[in-house]
C-alpha cells in the first residue's frame, strides 16, 4: 500500500468549512473550493494538526467554533517540542511575522519540524505567500531542513 502524503491542517482551513457562505465572490469560492477538497481529496492524505489549531478553532462564536471542532475530530495533534518553539522563534525573525500573528510561525514551525509534504492553509498574507516561500526555503535549506510546500485547497485538487 502506498504512503500517503503528510498534510499539516493550519486553522483556516476548518474556519472556512464552518463558516456562513459569503456574500462575497472570492469568499465564496474559496469556500467553496475548502469544501470540495474536503469532501473528495482529505483522504489523500495522513492528516495533522497541532495543540494552536485546537485553540485557534475553539475561539471566536461558539456555534462556529463547535462546527470547527467538528472538523477537527480524530485528527492527529502533533506534540509540542523544544525544536518548533525554536524555529517557530527563528521564523518570526527571519520572515519578519508581526507579533499578532505569530501563531502562523508556530504552524510553519510544525509543518517543518515533522517534516511534512503540505500546509494547507487559506493564510496567503503570512503563509502561502510567494515571498514568505521564498524566504523560508532560503532559510531552511541554509540549515539542512526541508521546507513543505505550503498550499492552498485551489493547489491540491483534483490531481487523480
Amino acid at each position: 500500500m502506498e504512503e500517503k502524503p503528510t498534510l499539516y491542517l493550519e486553522t483556516t482551513i476548518p474556519s472556512y468549512l464552518a463558516a456562513k457562505f459569503s456574500r462575497d465572490l472570492v469568499v465564496a469560492a474559496k469556500q467553496q473550493a475548502t469544501h470540495e477538497w474536503w469532501t473528495y481529496e482529505r483522504n489523500k492524505f495522513q492528516i495533522y494538526i497541532s495543540q494552536p489549531v485546537v485553540v485557534e478553532a475553539k475561539a471566536g462564536d461558539p456555534e462556529a467554533a463547535t462546527l470547527r471542532n467538528k472538523y477537527l475530530k480524530g485528527l492527529a495533534i502533533l506534540p509540542a517540542t523544544e525544536e518548533v518553539e525554536n524555529l517557530a522563534r527563528k521564523y518570526t525573525t527571519v520572515l519578519g511575522i508581526p507579533q499578532k500573528a505569530l501563531l502562523d510561525a508556530v504552524h510553519l514551525a510544525y509543518g517543518v519540524a515533522y517534516n511534512l509534504d503540505y500546509i494547507l492553509t487559506w493564510n496567503c498574507k503570512h503563509l502561502a505567500h510567494g515571498e514568505v516561500r521564498k524566504k523560508l526555503k532560503r532559510y531552511n535549506t541554509s540549515v539542512g531542513l526541508e521546507t513543505p510546500e505550503i498550499v492552498t485547497p485551489f493547489e491540491l485538487m483534483g490531481r487523480n
